[in-house]
């Protein structure tokens, strides 16, 4: 259980709660399980983590309110049970936060959100924001506008894909099972609990079944392949029963409930690993001898140790840091395009905004964005 321990010094956590959960298994939202929820959440917002939910539940309130006890497989009905669905579980979100003294904002995310660079760095800085206000964002695809093409398909992708955009070092699903198990407990009822397996172990999916009512749109399959993506980008995944007492704040304090997917990184090494060997750069800044030495020490690229930039590249993109001998000595994302970079480039960052009339980041590229060649 060593591995557990580390759990307990994770700073930034995404939560992730079904369907099954938060509407009760669709007989309408799930009132005393939202608000104990919202405690637990805040019980650890206290504790010094950084917490984003994603919540699941939108299409379920909406079934139920309209009386439909199927989902439905036609996208406009699915889109219309999501939009009368989604005010109820908003509203009921944010006056249980109050209740704790905590703020919430909801964020509707598509699959074209995470595709596009620009408007995946826009909701990264975004719930960065809040994050650093303390507010609790609260994610859900953006069903009344998705198609079949665009849609992430259930909710454990998309809380893997906020666990890589946020860079957590946990995901913690809360489901109506107590863990994975070696076979479905539902029909072998010598099913075990698998408390800790490795997030990369492909013998997993095949013990995972399908979806568990039809309520719910995964089931273990997706929760099993959102703890690979999510362990790609260094998180960890726990799959917890969130009807047991305390369960996520027992998780999150590394008590050997559910199952934990480990994975084999950490978000800052993955981060950095994908810089260094991202092939496709798309420009480069010169730089002076003080930025170079900065960039060793450890240090974000200020704009003001900029000589000259060469290529066109947008917000977002991988260019080079150059020292004025064109030997490469770091490459990250730039929080400026290549025109606004030019602008910018040797002054000091409290000009940025008089500048190019903005300010998105005091920095050129931070260090969390940044590898040494």
């Amino acid at each position: 259980m060593i591995m557990r321990k580390t759990i307990i010094n994770c700073k930034r956590v995404v939560v992730k709660v079904g369907s099954a959960l938060v509407t009760n298994n669709g007989k309408g939202l799930a009132e005393d399980f939202i608000e104990n929820c919202a405690k637990q959440i805040a019980v650890l917002q206290k504790s010094g983590r950084e917490v984003i939910l994603v919540s699941s539940g939108a299409i379920a309130a909406g079934m139920q309110r309209l009386g439909w006890s199927k989902r439905p497989h036609a996208m406009h009905a699915l889109q219309a049970a999501a939009a009368i669905g989604q005010m109820g579980l908003t509203q009921a979100y944010e006056n249980v936060f109050a209740h704790h003294g905590l703020k919430s904002a909801q964020i509707l995310l598509t699959h074209e959100d995470m595709a596009d660079r620009k408007r995946y760095l826009n909701a990264r800085s975004t719930l960065n924001t809040l994050l650093e206000l303390g507010v609790v964002p609260i994610i859900n695809e953006n069903d009344t506008v998705v198609t079949d093409e665009i849609r992430f398909g259930d909710n454990d992708t998309l809380a893997a894909l906020v666990a890589n955009l946020v860079e957590a070092e946990v995901l913690i699903i809360l489901t109506d099972q107590l863990g994975l198990f070696s076979a479905d407990p539902r029909i072998d009822p010598n099913a075990l609990l698998i408390s800790e397996g490795d997030a990369e172990d492909k013998h997993l999916e095949t013990i995972a079944g399908g979806a568990g009512s039809a309520i719910s749109k995964g089931g273990m399959i997706t929760k099993v392949r959102a703890a690979q993506r999510a362990g790609r980008s260094g998180a960890h995944t726990l799959i917890v029963g969130g009807r047991e007492r305390g369960a996520l704040v027992r998780a999150a304090n590394g008590e050997p409930i559910g199952t934990l997917l480990k994975s084999n990184t950490t978000p800052l090494v993955a981060r950095k690993q994908w810089l260094a060997d991202h092939l496709r750069i798309s420009g480069a800044v010169f730089l002076d001898d003080g930025a170079v030495s900065a960039l060793k020490d450890g240090k974000s690229l200020l704009p003001i140790g900029v000589r000259c930039v060469e290529g066109k590249f947008g917000r977002g993109a991988v260019i080079s840091c150059m020292d004025l001998n064109r030997v490469e000595v770091a490459r990250g994302l730039a929080n400026y395009d290549h025109s606004e970079t030019e602008a910018i480039a040797g002054h000091p960052s409290h000009e940025i905004e008089k500048l190019i009339g903005y300010l998105d980041d005091a920095e050129l590229i931070h260090r969390d964005n940044l590898v040494l060649i």
